[in-house]
C-alpha cells in the first residue's frame, strides 16, 4: 500500500511548495490534495485543481459553501462574532476545511496530514486542533514551520522545482478569501504605517469611487439568521454573496487593524468584509430591540468568549457548545427587519422592527400619560443611596 499524505491545499504559495517537499523530504509516494470551496473565487478553485493535477497529486475539490454558511457563518452572526474589531472570517473557515480533509483522509486510509501553515500564524492551531481531536493517531506535517522558511525562500524553492505560483519577491501579498471575508497580508502590508495601495482591494470601492447617493436595504431575520433582502427570501449563500456586492459597492467593510495573534505577536491585518460588517451590525441592532437589558449585558460577555474560542479554532470545545445553548435561546426572539443605509464606507442602522420588540411607543412617548411620571419619585429618592452617604462622610 502506498504511503499516503492528505495535504490541505489552497493552490497558493505555501501549499504548492509542500507538494514536492512531501515527496522529496518526507518520503511520501502518494500525495492527495484537498481544496475546500468556502466561497473563494471559482477560478481560484479551478486553478488549484489544475495546479494540483499538474504537480501529480490525486486531487479532490469539496464544495462546502452551504455547510460553511449554515454551521459556521450563521453561528458567528448569532454570536456577533468579532475579534478585536474584525468580523471572524478566516478563523471560522479553518475548522470546516480541516473537517473535510479528515473525511478524505479517513476514506483513503491516509497515514498523515500536511498543511502549509507557518509557525507564526494562527491557522496551524485551527487546522491541527480538528485533526488531533478526530484522528489523534495520524501524523501532521507542517513543512513551513519545520523548515522555518521565509516567503522569499519559498519563492526560490518554487522556482527551482518548477512549481507555478503567482507571487513574486516584489509582489508578495498573501490573499485568503471565503464567503464571509477576504484577508490581504504580506510584503509592505505588514508595516503598521504603510498605506495600503488601492489595488489590494477587490470587494470594496474606495470612498471616492463609491456612489454619491446612499442605498437603503432591508434585512429580514428569523431566529437570528438573515433570510431576506428587501423582502425577497434568499438562501444563505446567495444572500451573503449579494450583500457582499451591494455593501462593497458603497465601500463598506474595509478593516485595517493591529491584531494580537495567539502566539502573542502583534501584526497588521487588512480585511474586506462588506456582508459581515453590514449583517453583524443589523443583527446587533435587532437583538437590542428584543432582548432585555440583563440579557444584552450578559450576552456581550458570552459573545466575547465565543469569539475568542472561534478565533482560536476551538470548534469542538464543550464550552463553545454551552455558550451556543444560551445564544440560541435568545435567538428565538431575534426575528424581524432591520433597515440599513449604505453610504461612503458606512453601514448605518436607520430602522428596526420585530413582533418581539420590548418597546412601547405609548409608554415611552413624552406626550402620553400611560406611564405615570409620579411613580418615579420614590426610585429617584433612593437612587445612589450608599454613594450619597459616602459623599456626606468625605465632605
Amino acid at each position: 500500500m502506498p504511503k499516503t499524505v492528505v495535504l490541505v491545499y489552497s493552490g497558493g504559495l505555501d501549499t504548492s511548495v509542500c507538494i514536492p517537499m512531501m515527496r522529496e523530504d518526507y518520503g511520501f509516494d502518494h500525495v492527495v490534495t484537498v481544496t475546500v470551496d468556502v466561497g473563494q473565487p471559482a477560478e481560484d478553485v479551478q486553478v488549484a485543481a489544475d495546479k494540483a493535477k499538474a504537480l501529480g497529486t490525486e486531487h479532490y475539490t469539496v464544495d462546502a459553501k452551504a455547510e460553511f454558511v449554515e454551521k459556521h457563518i450563521f453561528p458567528a452572526i448569532k454570536a456577533n462574532g468579532d475579534y478585536e474589531g474584525y468580523p471572524l472570517s478566516t478563523a471560522i473557515a479553518r475548522p470546516i476545511i480541516s473537517l473535510k480533509a479528515v473525511e478524505v483522509a479517513k476514506r483513503l486510509g491516509s497515514v498523515a496530514y500536511g498543511h502549509g501553515c507557518t509557525g507564526k500564524g494562527n491557522d496551524q492551531f485551527r487546522i491541527e486542533f480538528i485533526m488531533r481531536a478526530l484522528t489523534p493517531e495520524m501524523a501532521i506535517i507542517a513543512p513551513m514551520r519545520e523548515k522555518n522558511l521565509t516567503r522569499k525562500e519559498e519563492i526560490e524553492y518554487a522556482r527551482q522545482h518548477g512549481v507555478p505560483i503567482s507571487q513574486t519577491v516584489d509582489k508578495i501579498w498573501s490573499i485568503d478569501e471565503n464567503l464571509w471575508g477576504r484577508s490581504i497580508e504580506g510584503g509592505r502590508l505588514e508595516e503598521p504605517n504603510y498605506m495600503p495601495p488601492e489595488e489590494i482591494y477587490q470587494w470594496t470601492k474606495g470612498i471616492a469611487d463609491s456612489p454619491n447617493e446612499p442605498e437603503i436595504v432591508a434585512i429580514g431575520f428569523e431566529e437570528g439568521v438573515p433570510v431576506s433582502l428587501n423582502g425577497q427570501a434568499m438562501d444563505g449563500v446567495s444572500l451573503i454573496q449579494k450583500m457582499n456586492t451591494v455593501a462593497g459597492n458603497h465601500g463598506v467593510g474595509r478593516v485595517d487593524i493591529m491584531e494580537d495573534r495567539m502566539l502573542g505577536l502583534k501584526v497588521r491585518e487588512n480585511y474586506e468584509c462588506p456582508a459581515a460588517v453590514t449583517l453583524l451590525k443589523a443583527h446587533y441592532a435587532l437583538e437590542a430591540l428584543v432582548g432585555t437589558a440583563a440579557e444584552i449585558k450578559f450576552k456581550a460577555m458570552v459573545d466575547r468568549q465565543w469569539s475568542e474560542m472561534a478565533y482560536q479554532g476551538l470548534w469542538l470545545d464543550p464550552l463553545k457548545e454551552d455558550l451556543e445553548a444560551f445564544i440560541n435561546k435568545i435567538q428565538e426572539r431575534v426575528t424581524g427587519t432591520v433597515t440599513m443605509r449604505l453610504f461612503k464606507g458606512n453601514a448605518a442602522v436607520i430602522g428596526r422592527a420585530s413582533e418581539f420588540a420590548l418597546y412601547s411607543e405609548d409608554m415611552a412617548s413624552f406626550d402620553s400619560k400611560t406611564f405615570d411620571q409620579q411613580d418615579s419619585t420614590g426610585m429617584v429618592k433612593i437612587h445612589g443611596l450608599q454613594a450619597r452617604m459616602y459623599a456626606s462622610l468625605t465632605r
